[in-house]
């Protein structure tokens, strides 16, 4: 199948719908999520009201359909929302990210009608947050090594292992676990199972003191001998990996709109200080120095988004997106940590004290370089698709 790079098909303007999407989003993020950021960021904590409003607003299950409380929305709307809160508070958008992309979705797809009803309903409008727990201390860009296991035992499972960095790991209720039910069968011996927290042997671990997302709780889970009724397998038996893998393909996409908007919001910050900041008499903004760091900071920030916007329309076409879901996370992640730097340089002295906002935005890119696969695991997508 030959490359092809072109974006064809694609509509550059945005519809009403997505106008209003774009402004209840920003409206959110400057007036509910800004005034507290910098203390959520400080104490690690991010604020259950915060979570309770975003579910309100439709923000937490955003392409659920409307008879599961969803909005019904597209993976653009989706992506330009993440954008924008993304702008202020990363750690919102990760909660965000989660509950919308790899929770929600992977129910809504994939789930019987029962799980939605009884999971999916709760998620999508709020009311609880879900986790993905797959990685494992052993078990992060090589997701078939999975040590977590879940045996057979009739009409339950018993699961056993650990999951390790996983978000809303303790504000969450309902968990996506992935766990080896036939470790001899290797990947096709995965399956993936609903577990509820408070089930016993059910036990949350230590939250991560991480550099960035700090307000996002990352944390340790454990599972000795969790019964987990068959009922809440999802997919058919060895049908655990599949899931995953297909989950994480539609993840990276609201990850890479969280660093299109990290590194949009650190950019925003950075023109209005060169406009004010003033040395040798004049605006920064007036020495080329600053002028062209401005410019190649515009310029990145905007073949990222159509990267994103590119995947995301691909998503809403039924088509394949899983060479431009990884292409647009591997740039859109690199232009965050790239232009966040930048941010710090251009606000000199300031950009190094919170107070100035980019250098949290600057430790919050780094992750996602990182989480729902790591760049390295992007180019192998990548060249793997190319070399279909």
């Amino acid at each position: 199948m030959p490359y092809n790079s072109v974006l064809s098909g694609m509509d550059f303007d945005l519809s009403e719908e997505h106008v209003a999407v774009q402004e209840a989003s920003r409206d959110f993020a400057q007036n509910d999520l800004l005034p507290g950021v910098i203390t959520r960021d400080n104490e690690q904590k991010f604020d259950p009201a915060l979570i309770k409003k975003m579910g309100e607003l439709g923000f937490l299950g955003m392409m659920v359909k409307p008879e599961y409380g969803g909005g019904g929305m597209d993976t653009l709307s989706y992506v330009i929302a993440m954008e924008e809160i993304s702008k202020v508070d990363a750690s919102a958008s990760v909660i965000m990210s989660v509950n919308n992309s790899l929770v929600c979705w992977g129910l809504q797809i994939y789930g019987n009608e029962d799980q939605k009803q009884k999971y999916l309903v709760p998620l999508a409008t709020g009311s609880v947050i879900g986790a993905f727990c797959l990685s494992e201390p052993e078990a992060g860009s090589d997701a078939t090594s999975q040590h977590t296991t879940a045996i057979d035992a009739g009409d339950h499972y018993l699961l056993n292992g650990t999951k390790n960095w996983i978000t809303n790991g303790n504000s969450s209720s309902i968990c996506l676990v992935i766990a080896h039910t036939h470790p001899e069968k290797g990947h096709k011996g995965i399956n993936a199972f609903i577990v509820e927290k408070g089930t016993e042997g059910f036990v949350v671990g230590k939250k991560e003191d991480k550099m960035g997302i700090r307000a996002s709780d990352t944390h340790t889970l454990m599972f000795t001998d969790v019964k987990v009724s068959r009922e809440n397998r999802i997919g058919d038996d060895g049908f655990g990996f599949k899931f995953a893998m297909s989950t994480l393909n539609g993840g990276r996409i609201g990850i890479a709109a969280q660093a299109l908007g990290i590194a949009s919001g650190a950019f925003e910050l950075s023109l209005k200080y060169a406009q004010e900041r003033k040395t040798f008499g004049k605006p920064i903004s007036e020495h080329q120095a600053i002028q062209f760091k401005l410019s190649e900071m515009a310029t990145r920030i905007e073949a990222a988004r159509l990267l994103v916007y590119k995947a995301a329309r691909l998503k809403d076409q039924g088509k394949d997106y899983i060479k431009a879901a990884a292409m647009a996370k591997l740039y859109a992640s690199d232009v965050a940590m790239w232009v966040t730097t930048e941010a710090v340089q251009i606000h000199g002295g300031y950009g190094y004290v919170k107070e100035y906002h980019v250098e949290r935005h600057m430790r919050d890119a780094k992750i996602t370089q990182i989480y729902e696969g790591t760049s390295e695991i992007q180019k192998l997508v990548i060249a793997r698709e190319l070399l279909k």
